[in-house]
């Protein structure tokens, strides 16, 4: 009876196996021997080095002892057949002495048999103990023989010597046969079962017909029932090994869920931005994220856990707000602002909000089955909080702002239409400066009205790929003539382009539009001298193309660089602020990115870089500047 091995690495477990066995070469997988079948199962990383994660403490103690391959119940069986043959065979050696001396035999073959069993259980025994077979993984063909076999032929022999001793030699017997069902596959099991039968059955014969024992058919009955015995304990033993078998598998194959399902819980709280603390009731922190470690402690200062928020005087309004929510039994909902501070360094401001790991019955902590209660802290920059919310307000501004500046357009279309009425007629010079002051506020309503418009959240243009050499081209080209600037090697906007078609993921309106942003603010701070102004395009590692608009004026300062693309901030004084905000929600409506770099001492240090998509674009006609 054979069967194949499941493939190398495979955890898969095969329930219900009939000849589970913890042999791996009698025909038979190792099974959850920890053979090299299944190591996945038997012999993690983890488990063999002692080293596991650290947020992996709810595996017991017990089931961390379970998943050793050094501690599995193979092993620890075959090691107590081994001490249990060792004993047997001194016990065997030293009754043989005995009643040698008290009859007065001389040396015979049963002293001799019980001392060569007795050193070869010893001599397997230490070898298992301090030479090395321990470390083996998995028992082999060759320890079958040096047990199994040995007690067979041994005991057999013992019994054939001296059938009708008063020590009964056939009940020895009972140990291999007992151990083969438990270690062996059922085939081997069987046959060694069958071997001590035919072997009781000759002795018996072999008495009956010396006549030195009884009637033949009496002891051939008593070696038959003995021969059956030995067929139960072999069955009976087999299924309560396989149980065992199974049993143990199931629990290693759990406990790896277990230990990959902690793993990535872990790999995902450690990537959160947010920091996570676990605290216990005592306020010692029992694992950190390094989200909330930073949060902490800055420059890596903070202990690794466990330690304690009392240690550090900076962390005690932490600690005094845990120990009042244990007290009171729950946290506050939107969270506790605190100042945190580490071994004398500025503190900072921190937004708290905790969950407990058990429910709450009124206002104590319901602790259940006798758990321990711990608290979840979740960390963050108050700074970055008060951020978001701000960023939600201003959403929620732009829609509303959006439907106010579409009902203006109406009215605001109607004065227009009124002013040009009027400038038809003859009217004298101070009546036409005025209505040229009406013209000029209604173009200027016109572009708050199309700004607010195109920042409000809304419908997208689709995307769809353009030369970008060829619409740069085009719309520096335009910009030019607008505002009045001749090309060429004295003027103060340069253009580098490659020469090759650059294919990029936008689209042509919106392009123009934060191009033509970019340039304006770009020649409104730049020095009036030949080549101020540099618009540049370069081919990036993998799919992107950078747009760069650099210009040679005062490097912007940290406190206008932090407001940049923030929405109403602007540093001029009839500025709505919204043009480098609409630029950067026109590049992420189609995947691109826009930015502002500080390159001090270059000759442009300040330059708006965009990043867009590339694609492939076939060769036309362009316009080069």
């Amino acid at each position: 009876m054979s069967r194949s091995r499941p493939e190398a690495g495979s955890s898969r477990a095969r329930p219900g196996s009939e000849g589970e066995s913890w042999f791996a070469d009698l025909g038979m997988p190792a099974g959850v021997a920890g053979g090299d079948d299944e190591p996945s199962l038997m012999t993690p990383d983890w488990a063999d080095t002692g080293e596991g994660p650290e947020d992996s403490t709810f595996l017991s103690r017990q089931a961390r002892r379970l998943v050793r391959a050094d501690d599995s119940a193979q092993r620890r069986v075959y090691r107590t057949y081994l001490t249990a043959r060792a004993v047997l065979g001194l016990a065997l050696l030293a009754t043989q002495l005995v009643l040698m001396w008290l009859s007065g035999r001389e040396l015979s073959w049963l002293p001799m048999v019980a001392g060569a069993y007795a050193l070869q259980a010893g001599l397997a025994w230490w070898r298992w103990a301090y030479v090395g077979d321990g470390r083996q993984r998995s028992l082999r063909r060759l320890h079958w023989w040096a047990t199994i076999g040995v007690d067979v032929a041994a005991f057999g022999v013992l019994h054939w010597l001296d059938p009708g001793s008063s020590l009964n030699h056939a009940a020895l017997l009972v140990l291999p046969v007992l151990m083969a069902g438990v270690l062996s596959p059922r085939l081997p099991a069987l046959a060694t079962a069958s071997a001590v039968a035919l072997m009781l059955l000759a002795a018996a014969w072999q008495r009956g017909i010396a006549g030195g024992g009884g009637d033949l058919l009496t002891l051939l009955s008593q070696a038959g029932m003995a021969g059956i015995g030995m067929f139960v304990i072999v069955l009976v033993s087999g299924q309560m090994a396989s149980r065992l078998a199974r049993e143990e598998r199931t629990a290693r194959g759990s406990l790896e869920l277990a230990r990959q399902q902690a793993e990535l819980n872990r790999l995902v709280i450690d990537e959160m931005s947010d920091g996570v603390l676990v605290v216990d009731r005592q306020c010692r922190v029992r694992s950190a994220n390094p989200a909330a470690r930073k949060l902490l402690a800055e420059q890596g200062q903070c202990p690794v856990p466990p330690f304690s928020l009392q240690s550090e005087d900076g962390w005690r309004s932490l600690a005094e707000a845990v120990s009042a929510a244990y007290r009171a039994g729950h946290w506050p909902r939107d969270g506790v602002d605190l100042a945190l501070s580490y071994a004398g360094a500025s503190p900072h401001s921190v937004r708290v909000r905790a969950r407990f790991t058990r429910g709450q019955r009124g206002t104590v902590l319901a602790t259940e089955g006798g758990g321990e209660v711990l608290a979840v802290l979740f960390v963050e920059k108050l700074r970055d909080v008060l951020a978001r919310q701000r960023q939600e307000r201003l959403v929620a501004m732009g829609r509303i702002s959006a439907g106010i500046a579409h009902e203006i357009r109406n009215p605001l279309a109607a004065v227009a239409q009124a002013n040009a009425l009027l400038r038809e007629d003859a009217l004298r010079p101070d009546q036409e400066r005025l209505l040229r002051i009406v013209a000029d506020n209604v173009e200027r309503l016109k572009r708050i009205v199309d700004d607010v418009m195109e920042a409000a959240p809304g419908g997208q243009a689709p995307s769809r790929t353009l030369d970008l050499n060829q619409e740069v081209s085009t719309i520096c080209g335009e910009f030019a003539r607008t505002v009045g600037l001749v090309l060429g090697h004295e003027c103060r906007l340069r253009v580098q382009i490659p020469l090759e078609p650059t294919g990029a993921v936008f689209d042509a309106d919106h392009l123009r539009r934060v191009l033509v942003n970019l340039l304006e603010n770009a020649l409104r701070h730049s020095r009036d001298m030949a080549g101020s102004v540099l618009l540049s395009i370069e081919l990036l590692d993998g799919p992107y193309v950078r747009l760069s608009v650099a210009s040679d004026g005062d490097p912007i300062g940290p406190e206008v660089e932090a407001h940049l693309f923030e929405p109403f901030h602007s540093t001029r004084s009839r500025g709505t602020g919204l043009g480098l905000y609409i630029c950067r929600q026109l590049c992420e409506r189609h995947g691109a990115s826009i930015d502002y770099m500080r390159r001090p001492g270059a000759r442009h240090p300040n330059v708006f870089q965009v990043v867009l998509r590339r694609d492939s674009v076939a060769s036309e006609g362009r316009l080069y500047v």
